[in-house]
Order: structure tokens, then C-alpha cells, then sequence
């Protein structure tokens, strides 16, 4: 890959550094050349002027000093230095960590007292062994440590968390990683090329998905991260991306009252608002669905407690009863003024339900299916590209045309949605029609 891959840039911006030195370079890579091989000091970004051709290597980034408008400079910092997370064992750690997981400050890594170090600076000048941060100088399976203060204490492992770039928390929404590879081992095609693959998925229809390069990357609420082939003959593909071995840090939103739709509810309340006992999301009787707890680890889906995992207006459950299929639940609220606000009529509500089939022409069905029949993902209603359309959410308010989910808001014969595939303009869904007798 490139270089300055390996640099985060900041257009028009200064820092304030004293430890420095000064380049004649003809552009930003050389630029970058000059920061590796830097050994005068710890290259841990540069300074680029374009109109002068000045280099400038530094030893601190913009955690360490300060920053200010500059409209001629360029700002790269080390990805490296910014990460304050363990890539596997953490050997290329340089975060600032200097206490251990027990909490006791580290030595520095100069310093002989109260511990005489077998690894110092002077022998392992590659590691990174600065101050008293945390550092894995030995390649140590169990992650980057550090001697410690205590006497009584030589050494102890520091608490780095796992970088998300590498393993991926939920269902990888928020992974930010540069796998680029499928699941079967074949290459991505970039998100910003239209070849072999046309779609809609770019940086101006999705700006906050994070779609650049090729990386793998999940914007459309699939189970895990994923992305177009460069073979002509498959479409896309998942990616093997690892589940983080670190559990996501439990929200301290975690509520047991009723906040906004209640996304965030974990409370006990497992009977619906009409008295119905709720059904165990991770059974499929007497109702089949598609929210199964393995699948959707981060939404809370334990025993039959009611929950909101898919943006309803307020948290709800499958009930056991084979005839209501699912119903929502009265949650107490937090405050009065929320419940007043949840409680009036005229708020719109959206309501995807996830369902895996279909009554009638489907033209009811709020489900979550965004593949056609053919296995094409959906066109995004409110899109116009690559296929443009009148059925927008404006113009059919009824028929709940949100993000790229099937539906029918014209009355044809079963749900359908335009797809991302040029050629094809549009087609039905991978939906079945639901048996209006209790599913087995």
C-alpha cells in the first residue's frame, strides 16, 4: 500500500513543537521517507509545505501539543502513535497506558530503580520503550506490559483494550478496519468504482459508513461486515472479520425505564401491554423470526424481556400466543415529560417489524429483508441512484419506505425494491408468504 496510509491527514493546520528537523522534499511521500528513517528523533507525524517544499519531522502529534490554522500545511500524524488499542499481542503498541491492569504506576523503562530492566532503550531501540508507558519489547503472548513501582512487584500486564480495526464488536457497524478480502478469499472492488459492480453504496449517499478503499464495512445493518467482489460472476460477499474476544463496554445508557423508543431498555417486564407472555427470542415457537440472540449479540435479546432491537416506537416482544404474533409492552418511563411525549398520537411512527414473510401482496409487511430474490441488495427508497424513481417516502407516507428495506407501496403482487445493480431496475424479494395458521 501506499505510504501515507499509514498517516492520518489534516489539511491547514500547525502544531507547536520544539523537537523537530527540517527537510528539502519535492512532495508529501518523501516527506514520509524522511519521518521512517528519522533517528534523530521519534518521527511520530510530519509537517508539509506545499508552496516552500519544506519537510518537517516531528516528535510529538496533536494529543501532545498544540494546534492552529495554517492554510499552507499539511498535518500527518502516525496512525500508530494515535491508537490508544492492542493490534493482537500488541507489539506495535504505542499508546500511553503507564499503569498496570492492578493499577500500579509503571517504572521507566530508563530507569534502574526500584527494578534493574533486562529490557531497556539502549538494547531494544525499535520498541518503543519511552517513559513508563505499557510496551511489549519481547513479543509476550499475553499483550504489552511493564516493570512496575512496587518492589515487591518486578513486572505486570497492562489493560489494553482491543483495537476494533482488527476484530469487530456487535455486527460490525462500527468496524473500521482494512480487511479487503472476502470471506471466500476474493479481492473487494472500492466502494468509490463502479466496476464490475455498479451500486449505490458511495461516500456522498452514505458520508458517516466510513466507505473508503476497499475495506470491508457493514452500512446496511447486515449481520457482519462485507463487500462487492472484483469477479464479475459474485455480486458481494461477507467478510472474516473476528468477533472481539473483549466484550463492547456495557453502556451506562442501559436503562430500566422507558428513555425516547426505548432502544436502550434492559429491564425484566416480559408480558405485553394486553397481558401476553412474551416468546424467548432465542425459540422459534410459536412465531419464526430473523432476531435470534447469537446473531444480534449487542441488543440486548435475553430470555422473553421485552426489547426494542430494530427502532420500533417503543420496546416489544413475539408473544406465545399463536394468533398475535407481537405486541408491544408498557414500560414504565423515566420521567413524566418522556411518557407524555411516547403517548401522543400525532407522532409518526416507524415501525419495522421483523418479520421474514409476508400476508396477502405483502403490502403490511414491515420487515427487514433488503435482498431481492436473486440475491441483489436493495436500492435505498429515498436514493435516486442508480435507479431514479418516484417512490420516495414523501410521496407514499403510508408504506413506511425507509433505508433499503422491501416493501409494496403500490399494491403489486408482493414485496419488492429497486436494486443497486444498474442493470436491473428492480425486483421482488427473498420473502415467503406467511401461513396465516400458527408457523411450525
Amino acid at each position: 500500500g501506499d505510504i501515507l496510509d499509514d498517516y492520518l491527514r489534516t489539511d491547514g493546520v500547525w502544531i507547536l513543537t520544539r523537537n523537530k528537523q527540517f527537510y528539502k522534499t519535492n512532495n508529501e511521500k518523501e516527506c514520509a521517507e524522511k519521518c521512517e528513517a528519522e533517528r534523530n528523533l521519534t518521527c511520530r507525524a510530519f509537517l508539509f509545505t506545499r508552496k516552500k517544499l519544506e519537510c518537517l519531522t516531528l516528535a510529538e502529534n496533536a494529543k501532545m501539543t498544540v494546534m492552529f490554522t495554517s492554510t499552507d500545511t499539511v498535518l500527518y500524524e502516525k496512525r500508530i502513535y494515535l491508537m490508544q488499542c492492542k493490534r493482537g499481542i500488541g507489539t506495535d503498541y504505542r499508546g500511553t497506558e503507564a499503569r498496570t491492569q492492578r493499577g500500579i504506576p509503571c517504572q521507566k523503562w530508563a530507569e534502574k530503580v526500584p527494578h534493574k530492566p533486562n529490557y531497556t532503550p539502549e538494547k531494544h531501540p525499535s520498541a518503543g520503550l519511552e517513559e513508563n508507558y505499557c510496551r511489549n519489547p519481547d513479543g509476550d503472548e499475553s499483550g504489552p506490559w511493564c516493570y512496575t513501582t512496587d518492589p515487591a512487584m518486578r513486572f505486570d500486564y497492562c489493560d489494553i483494550p482491543e483495537c476494533e480495526d482488527q476484530c469487530m464488536q456487535c455486527n460490525g457497524e462500527d468496524y473500521h478496519g482494512e480487511v479487503s478480502r472476502t470471506e471466500s478469499g476474493l479481492e473487494c472492488q472500492r466502494w468509490d468504482a463502479q466496476e464490475p459492480h455498479m451500486h449505490g453504496f458511495t461516500q456522498k449517499h452514505y458520508p458517516e459508513k466510513d466507505l473508503k478503499m476497499n475495506y470491508c464495512r457493514n452500512p446496511d445493518g447486515e449481520l457482519r461486515p462485507w463487500c462487492f467482489t472484483t469477479s464479475p460472476n459474485k455480486r458481494w460477499e461477507y467478510c472474516n472479520i473476528p468477533r472481539c474476544s473483549t466484550r463492547p463496554p456495557v453502556s451506562s445508557l442501559d436503562s430500566q425505564c422507558l428513555s425516547g423508543k426505548g432502544e436502550d431498555y434492559r429491564g425484566r417486564i416480559a408480558i405485553t401491554e394486553s397481558g401476553n407472555a412474551c416468546q424467548h427470542w432465542n425459540t422459534q415457537f410459536p412465531h419464526k423470526h430473523g432476531w435470534i440472540p447469537d446473531r444480534y449479540p449487542c441488543k440486548g435479546l435475553e430470555e422473553n424481556y421485552c426489547r426494542n432491537p430494530n427502532g420500533e416506537k417503543k420496546p416489544w416482544c413475539y408473544t406465545t400466543t399463536s394468533s398475535i404474533r407481537w405486541e408491544y409492552c408498557t414500560i414504565p418511563p423515566c420521567d413524566r415529560t418522556e411518557q407524555g411525549i411516547a403517548g401522543m398520537d400525532n407522532v409518526p411512527v416507524q415501525v419495522p417489524l421483523p418479520e421474514e414473510c409476508y400476508r396477502g401482496k405483502g403490502q403490511s409487511y414491515r420487515g427487514t429483508t433488503s435482498v431481492t430474490a436473486s440475491g441483489k441488495k436493495c436500492q435505498a427508497w429515498n436514493s435516486m441512484f442508480p435507479h431514479r424513481h418516484i417512490k420516495t417516502p414523501d410521496r407514499f407516507p403510508d408504506a413506511d419506505l425507509r433505508d433499503s428495506y422491501c416493501r409494496n407501496p403500490d399494491g403489486d403482487s408482493s414485496p419488492w425494491c429497486f436494486t443497486t445493480d444498474p442493470n436491473t431496475i428492480w425486483e421482488y424479494c427473498n420473502l415467503k408468504r406467511c401461513d396465516d395458521h400458527t408457523q411450525e
